[in-house]
């Protein structure tokens, strides 16, 4: 049954792909748009669950507004996937125009230094568009991390896509990738990570909306050990075409404390700007999963096993 459900996913995927990059962009929105006000109806578990991680961010929200929240979210939620199907057909000039980030010198200025940068990113908005924008706008390739998923043609065919749009793409699987993303900032390259939910079960505890949840310890040991900047970004849609964003000003290794003491401190940083674009934008945070420690018990729910259809770049 495990092997039928996966061979049905990467099947999905695959129709997905073929045909709504297909299609004229006004009507992959409203197709985009139909799919998702269709979930919302139904109030599965993932949109329940979309609907529970919003009630932490906006906590004095009454049960209406959180259900425009999470139609909003559905609605945000498929945007990403009508684009990411989308973008292998892009032209380069459409990539180059599809994104707009505040704050784009403090990128360009540690690129420039040579030190290398490590990008830490929340499921916000489409990190896919934005690393698309970074290898045309800025014609600089990079290097990411995906989680393996199941079944292995799924995770390939994912590679494969994001490869096609100029990225260098690592397996998550622990040191063997820590240790290549450290030669790639060494060398004054950028490595871009999503960072807002622990797949390790081994993070950092974070106080996030008020409440303890788990981020990923890397991007903060991956700056102490190379010495490369750290920048959090945030990504938000409007109601145009082009998605939004910020870079946000360096996370600074601190000064003082053993390499644990350091990384909870940096990663609390990363935390906390985290936390401010996503209460500025909460229907773009595709956070369809269990986040707060609280809401963990890994005994009964699957989502947070070791195997999954879903990867950290694929919310």
């Amino acid at each position: 049954m495990s092997d039928l459900r996966g061979r049905l996913t990467d099947s999905a995927y695959a129709a997905g792909w073929g045909a709504v990059k297909k299609l004229p962009e006004p009507v992959a929105e409203r197709l985009g748009r139909t799919i998702a006000d269709l979930a919302w109806k139904r109030r599965g578990e993932r949109v329940r669950r979309l609907e529970s991680n919003y009630a932490r961010v906006v906590p004095d929200a009454s049960p209406e507004r959180l259900a425009e929240l999470s139609r909003a979210g559905m609605r945000s939620y498929l945007r990403y996937w009508m684009e990411s199907f989308r973008l292998p057909a892009w032209s380069a000039e459409r990539m180059r125009t599809g994104f707009e980030p505040e704050g784009l010198h403090n990128l360009t200025d540690g690129l420039a230094s040579g030190r290398g940068v490590i990008i830490a990113l929340p499921h916000l908005g489409n990190w896919d568009l934005a690393g698309a924008w970074v290898t045309t706008k800025l014609e600089t390739r990079f290097t990411t991390v995906a989680e393996r998923l199941k079944p292995e043609t799924l995770y390939d065919r994912f590679v494969a896509y994001r490869e096609g749009l100029g990225m260098e793409v690592l397996p998550h699987n622990g040191g063997t990738a820590f240790g290549t993303l450290a030669r790639r900032l060494r060398d004054g390259g950028l490595v871009c990570l999503v960072a807002d939910r622990d797949l390790s079960a081994s993070g950092v505890e974070v106080k996030f909306f008020g409440d303890a949840a788990r981020m990923p310890a890397g991007p903060a040991l991956l700056a102490q050990q190379t010495g490369a900047l750290l920048l959090p970004v945030t990504l938000w849609y409007d109601d145009s075409p082009i998605m939004r964003g910020r870079i946000h000003p360096p996370i600074e290794v601190p000064e003082a404390g053993t390499r644990a003491e350091k990384t909870s401190v940096m990663t609390q940083a990363l935390a906390d700007a985290f936390a401010t674009g996503i209460a500025d934008h909460p229907e773009d945070w595709h956070m369809l999963q269990r986040l707060w420690l609280a809401d963990l018990d890994p005994a009964k729910d699957p989502e947070n096993g070791t195997e999954k259809t879903t990867g950290e770049g694929t919310p």
